[in-house]
Formats: C-alpha cells, sequence, structure tokens
C-alpha cells in the first residue's frame, strides 16, 4: 500500500492509502507520478507520496502539517503552545531550543523557556489527587 498526501498552498489536507496496483508505470515498477496522476483524477487536487515508515521525505505527512517542496520534506506542525521551539533542520521537526537533560526527570517548560526537573509526588499528594478524582 502506498500512502499519498493532498497537498494545497503546502499545507497537508489529508492523507489516504493507495493500493500499490494503482501506481504502476507501464513497465510495472512504482511510480509516485502514477500514484499522484490516479490520485488527481480520482479526487482532483496536487498529492505527494509520503512513507508511513519516514523513509522518504523526513516525516509521514499528517493533517496540518507543512510540505516544504525545497527540503522536499513534511515539516510536523510545532506543538500548540511552544512558541520557543525552532525547527531542526535534519529531522523538520520542531524541538526545544536547549537540549533536554540526559540524567533525571525533565519537562520543558515555556513559561521560562528551561527544561524543569519533574519531582515525584508524595504519598500524602498521590492521596490528594486520588480524593479530588474520586470523591466520596
Amino acid at each position: 500500500m502506498a500512502h499519498f498526501a493532498q497537498i494545497e498552498n503546502n499545507l497537508v489536507l489529508r492523507v489516504i492509502v493507495v493500493d500499490n496496483s494503482n501506481i504502476l508505470d507501464e513497465q510495472g515498477n512504482e511510480s509516485e507520478s502514477v500514484g499522484s496522476q490516479f490520485c488527481t483524477d480520482l479526487l482532483g487536487g496536487t498529492w505527494v507520496q509520503t512513507s508511513y515508515n519516514s523513509n522518504m521525505r523526513k516525516n509521514y505527512a499528517q493533517e496540518g502539517d507543512t510540505f516544504d517542496s525545497i527540503r522536499n520534506a513534511f515539516i510536523k506542525a510545532k506543538p500548540e503552545g511552544m512558541a520557543s521551539w525552532v525547527l531542526d533542520e535534519e529531522t523538520c521537526q520542531y524541538t526545544p531550543p536547549i537540549t533536554a537533560p540526559t540524567e533525571g526527570s525533565y519537562f520543558w517548560n515555556e513559561d521560562t523557556e528551561e527544561w524543569s526537573e519533574q519531582t515525584p509526588l508524595s504519598i500524602e499528594e498521590l492521596e490528594k489527587l486520588e480524593k479530588l478524582e474520586n470523591p466520596e
């Protein structure tokens, strides 16, 4: 099975699955251009092949992602609320501007734009949460 993303103004609108028999050229080889044309004839619009295993175009396309024809890559949408994150040119995904610590448990704090240590809750704090979630 092949996957194709419908693109409009570089934005991924949807992704569909196409049977391999519909993307074969005259010599019986899989062809993106044949698959793209199949999708256009069937549904209209502009279609670009994507790979579920991300072995082409950096990332598997999903609705809301961007297709960058210069990079020939699908760029994942920036995570909501993460204005400080920057595009990693290698992966075409947005990442925090500071690398995460390798030891301990941390979360990205967008307010301070730094990694904050995640401390485990005490037994008393866990019991309080349990009572709040399951009042008697």
